[in-house]
Formats: structure tokens, sequence, C-alpha cells
């Protein structure tokens, strides 16, 4: 630590911040567009501009506050602590020079931007900016850049910052922005004109300090202030990244990010940030009975009673499926349900994944924050930058800061190198070199993901997975590298409710050839259903589940409802409603109350406040709220036992995800996401020809 003088105020900081670091820690405000404490510095913009006095006398001229550590600083002398002053006359002359400079080509778009109300700009012109300009000459224009079908530019606004270059190059790893000329004819712009590929690449978007990056899909669609701000937890993928849901009315207008360091620090993908628009397409709105072989608008009266028919046979021919966004509540009510009625068929892994039991054998032990530590990680059967792209993203921070990283599975583009050990199972026991680099490290990670484990074999596979972990020492004191990476959101929570089968109960597997006479479905669209039965489909959008359905319960999306989210790593977050259910749609955990009061076997709940309750005292660790087990709960566990003996088959593993941008019913709904699929598969061919 550090002693150094911040306007006269004695502070003791660390030697590796940046001065402009330490005026923040003693309470000062420094302006700044080119500086963000994720990316490296590029000191461009000067609006940093302090005086750093050194035994008592200024330096010849303002510093960059952001460009300098103070580690650099000269050693105090005279008796004088180094003093850094953000607020004398030749730091407030400077910065109103810079911001002068800074506006002599800014087009004056307030009134039509739609950085208007948000803008840096406008608020630090304001806050540090002259009343007026001194400039006549003709302001510069500069031709628009194509950047896909997500990001908007009007580059004639851009202040050359270079956030979202050092963003695509640092963190997204994908190094498609870059600055052309120099002086007055400098442009940010693409290589060849080309879209954008990254998975994360919308997150310029709340980079960029002015109008130039905006959002396409959002454009002129709102002001900030009109909007209700909703913090909740995204469900499109296992990772449960925090987001603000900005609505207006019924409608969702836009997904942002919310800063959560253990989770997504404040990066988003661009899934999560723009398939909300397929909240409002395709909707399930009202109930449906199927009669003559069409289905018709029914009372939820009638809808119920039928769905009771269909229930109150033989327990054993009866049977539920939790979906890949069934929130925690809707299970725990459906669980309930059928151990009432006496059906032991219940499941949550649709897919068919090999996973259950002890909890540390289906969770991401190592907690996603815990990535940063890795320095050796091995993928095994998962494709992160698909599967949970801003995970992906920390994955390739480690890999910066020196973890070596090693695949087996696909060879794709990860955004880092990696050494290819094999394709399939049979890699597991030929580590090669890889393995001598796993065994000596201080924290060594495996990562399993689904592509290994929803195949026949996948508990053969989980099997020599857990013995991979315990030869390779993965879990240690202080440290459990055994990691299982989830596709959905789903998943964990069912897992941890126990929303398996029961004894003498069949698995997704076994209700999904056949045999059963009715089978409720909580919003089960990625598989493909039988024929024969009776469908109870509860669900938000008329997606396969609905198409093949004989009774149809209309439930509420993510944003309609307050629910209850566990993430890959076991951490239990709450969502929160942003927007009331379209229609007749209910909350889903209420139509099933209401169901087993028709059946004549009411659940011991009436409100969401009972409903978590209930969870928490049959499973404690929904009481955990915003916590990650990670290596303190260790205990234990022997990775070596997970899974089952078996055969193991030569075939190649491969990421349950093709199509980033189509993994779910509400991102199928989206005329966005569709445009982003299209884009990426080459349809609209954008670059040099």
């Amino acid at each position: 630590m550090t002693k150094i003088l911040v306007d006269g105020a004695e502070v003791d900081v660390p030697s590796d911040y940046t001065l402009l670091q330490a005026c923040e820690a003693a309470g000062a405000e420094i302006p700044r567009f080119c500086y963000h404490e994720r990316l490296s510095i590029a000191g461009n913009c000067r609006m940093c501009l302090i005086e750093v006095k050194v035994g008592g006398r200024s330096g010849p001229k303002p510093v960059a506050s952001c460009a300098q550590q103070v580690k650099d600083l000269p050693p105090p002398r005279d008796n004088f602590l180094n003093e850094l002053v953000t607020k004398s006359p030749t730091v407030e002359k400077a910065r109103k020079g810079v911001m002068e400079f800074l506006l002599i080509n800014h087009p004056l778009d307030c009134p039509i931007c739609d950085q208007g109300g948000e803008c840096d700009l406008q608020d630090q012109s304001v806050a540090y900016g002259r009343g007026g300009s001194r400039f006549d000459e003709n302001k510069r224009a500069v031709e628009e850049k194509f950047m896909g079908p997500l990001v908007k530019t009007v580059m004639t606004r851009c202040i050359q910052c270079t956030r979202c270059v050092r963003f695509a190059t640092e963190i997204a790893g994908v190094p498609e922005l870059g600055a052309t000329g120099r002086g007055e004819d400098m442009e940010v712009t693409t290589y060849l004109e080309a879209s954008l590929a990254s998975e994360l690449s919308a997150n310029v978007i709340d980079l960029c300090p002015v109008g130039a990056l905006t959002s396409k899909p959002y454009a002129f669609n709102a002001r900030p202030w009109e909007l209700a701000k909703t913090e909740s937890i995204d469900v499109m993928d296992a990772l449960g990244s925090n987001i603000r849901v900005d609505a207006r009315g019924d409608a969702v207008l836009r997904v942002l990010p919310r800063v959560n360091e253990g989770v997504n620090e404040e990066w988003i993908s661009d899934k999560t940030r723009y398939a909300e628009d397929g909240l409002s397409r395709q909707r399930l709105d009202r109930p449906y009975v199927r009669e003559n072989g069409a289905l018709r608008a029914a009372s939820w009266e009638e809808a119920l009673a039928a769905t009771a028919r269909a229930l109150s046979g033989d327990p054993k021919k009866i049977g539920a499926i939790a979906g890949d966004l069934a929130c925690a509540e809707s299970m725990k009510a459906t669980l309930d349900l059928f151990r009432a009625l006496g059906s032991p068929n219940t499941d949550c892994r649709p897919d068919g994944a090999k996973l259950g039991g002890v909890r540390q054998g289906y969770l991401f032990n190592s907690t996603i924050a815990g990535v940063d530590e890795a320095d050796a990680i091995l993928l095994i059967g998962t494709n992160p930058r698909l599967e949970a792209p801003v995970l992906n993203a920390r994955i390739r921070k480690a890999w910066l800061r020196g973890a070596e990283v090693g695949v087996i599975g696909e060879a794709a583009d990860l955004t880092y190198r990696y050494a290819q050990i094999g394709a399939g199972p049979q890699s597991l026991s030929q580590l090669g070199a890889f393995g001598d680099v796993m065994k000596n490290a201080q924290r060594p990670m495996i990562i399993v993901g689904q592509g290994a484990l929803t195949r026949a074999d996948g508990a053969a596979v989980l099997r020599a997975v857990g013995k991979l972990a315990a030869q390779q020492g993965v879990i240690k004191d202080g440290w459990n590298g055994f990691n299982v990476l989830h596709t959905v959101a789903a998943r964990v929570g069912g897992l941890d409710l126990g929303f398996l089968p029961a004894q003498g109960g069949k698995s997704a597997e076994d209700m999904l050839t056949g045999g059963m006479e009715t089978l409720l479905l909580l919003g089960v669209d990625e598989v493909l259903l039988p024929n024969v039965g009776t469908i109870i489909y509860l669900g938000t959008h008329g997606d396969v589940g609905a198409h093949r359905a004989d009774i149809i319960l209309p439930g509420a999306a993510y944003t309609e409802k307050d629910a209850t989210w566990v993430n890959t790593e076991g951490r239990v977050q709450y969502g929160r409603r942003a927007t009331f259910p379209k229609g007749d749609a209910k909350e889903d955990w209420t139509i099933l109350r209401a169901l087993s009061g028709v059946m004549g076997k009411t659940l011991p709940y009436g409100s969401l406040d009972q409903v978590r309750a209930r969870m928490i005292a049959d499973h404690p660790s929904f009481g955990q709220v915003d916590y990650a087990p990670g290596a303190a709960d260790g205990g234990a566990f022997d990775p070596a036992q997970l899974g089952a003996e078996g055969q193991v088959s030569a075939e190649p593993f491969r990421s349950p995800i093709s199509d980033f941008y189509l993994t779910n019913p509400i991102a199928r709904a989206s005329k966005t996401m569709a445009e982003c699929s299209r884009a990426k598969s080459g349809a609209h061919k954008v670059a040099a020809e």
C-alpha cells in the first residue's frame, strides 16, 4: 500500500492502482471516455487529466490519470507526500479544452439519438464542458459501417475512444474491429465491412460512451425515462446472468446486463439481449383442448377438467417432464402433485443427460468466478462459446493470464488457443503431454459438457471423466476442479428438487418412447414427442410441444413471473416479474395448484412465499440465495463414483447446440434471432466475395 494525497486528503492505495483509481478510492470523481476497468489502457480521450504535485509543486503539465500507476510516481521528497489534484483551475481548464475538441466534429444529434438520456458525452459536457464553441469550421462526416443485424452505427458521432475495438479483441476474442487513418481521418470500422461474428458482440453498445454504436432492433423505440426497469435473471443458458428488463406497458423492449462479479461480470450474450422480441410472438394466451383432431379455444374450467380426467388413470401410466425453461416453483408444484397422485414418473432431463445423485456430481464446483484462478482447463464434450458465451470469455481471460486449455471433442474456434487432445471418450485415457500439465497445475479444472453426458453411454462417460478427475488430482484442499456445464436454465433446479424418477419410475427417455397414457410437459419443445397417448402442454409458445399437445395450458414467460432459478454452479437466484402474462395465461405454479384442487389433491400452499418456504423446508439449498457452494462444501466427494460402469462408444463428442441463436421457444419466435442465424450461416454474405 502507498500513502498519497488526493485533494489534500490522505489515502492508502495499492501501488498497482492507476492514478484514476486512486482518486476514485478517495471519493473524487474523474471523467473519462476511453478508460474502462475491464479493458486495457488506451489513453485516447484525455478527459481524465489531473495535476500531480511532487514535493509540494505541480508538474509542468496535467497528467492522464488512466495511463499512469501509483508506483510510477517519484518517491516523496522534502517531507511532502505526492498529491493528486482533481479540482484546480488548471485541471478545469484542461478538461474544458478536451471537451471542446471532442465536440468539434460531433453532430448535434441529441434529439434523434438513441443514446439520448443515457449518454456519457451529454452528461460530461454539461458537467465539464464550456457553454459554447469557438470553432466555426464545417464538421466532418463519416460513412456508416455495417456491423450486422444487432449493432447500428452512426460513425460521425464516434470520438475514437476505441472501447469497442479493445472489447472485440481482448474480451470477445474476435479481432474484427480496428481503426484506419490518422488524425482527423481516423475511423473505427470492421474489416471488409463484415458483420461482427461474436456471440457477445452487442456489448459494444453498452461500452460506447456516445451514440456511435446503438441497438439496431431497439432503434427509435423508446427513451430510457419511459421504461419500467426490473432486475431479473436470464434463462437463455445455464449461467444465470444478471439482467435488467426494461418494459413499457405489457411489452419488453430491451434487456441489459447488471454487474455481478461472480457470474457474468457486466457482459451478456447477444441471445440474452435480443431474444426479447420472441416474448410477444407466437404466444399461447388462452387454454386449448383438442377435439376431432383440431385444437379449439377453451375456458380454464374446461381445460383443467380435461386435464384432471387425463391424469386420473393408472398412476404408473402418467408422467411429467420438465423442459429447459421451467422455473423451480413450477417443478416443485408438479412434483408434489404427481407424488400425491401416486405417480413415480417425473424427470427434468428430456435430453437424457445421465446426471443425478450427489449434488457435487452435477454442479460447476469451481464456481464461475473460480475460472479466473485456474491454470489448466480441460474441456470435455463441450463448446462453451455456443453453450455459455460469457463463461467462454472467462476461460479466455484465464488463458490470457497463462492458463493452458485442452479439448476433447469438436475442433472449433473458441477464441483462444488450445491443445486438441482427441474427439471422443477414448482420449480420456490418452491425455499425453496435457496430462502432465494437469498434474503440475495448482488449480486444474475439468469442464464436462452435455455433449458427453446426453449420449446413450453418458453414464459410462461420466464414470470415466470422474476417474480421470481423481487421477489428475483436480480436487484438493480449497479447490474442487470437477465441473459440469449445463446448457439449460431449469436443469440444476430440477436436480436439486429431486425431479427425477422415484422408485420404479420411468425416465424421460422411457416416457418419450411411448407406453404412457398421459404426459404433462412443462415447456418440453426440444425432443421428439410420442404420437400416442394424451399430451398436456404447459408452456408459453406455439412451438413443437404445443403442436403435438391435446390440452394446452398457457403459462408465464420468465419476464412475466416471480420465479426461482438455479444456475450451473448451484447459485439460487430470484427472477422478478417485469410484465404480466399474455391474455388468459397464468403463472405456472398457480395453474398446477388449481389443477390439484380439481383433482381433490390440493397442494399445501396458496402463495408464492408458501411455495418457496416449502421448497426451502424440503431442500435447504434453496434458502441459500445468491450463494455458490464451490469448494466450501467439499466434504468427501469422490468423482470416481459418479455415473456407472459400462462400455463407451468411440463416437466423437458433439455439442448439443448447433445453432446458438435458436435454442428455445422464445429464441425461435424472435425475428432478431432468426436474422442473426441467417447471417451466421452465411445466407447474407456481406464481406468481399
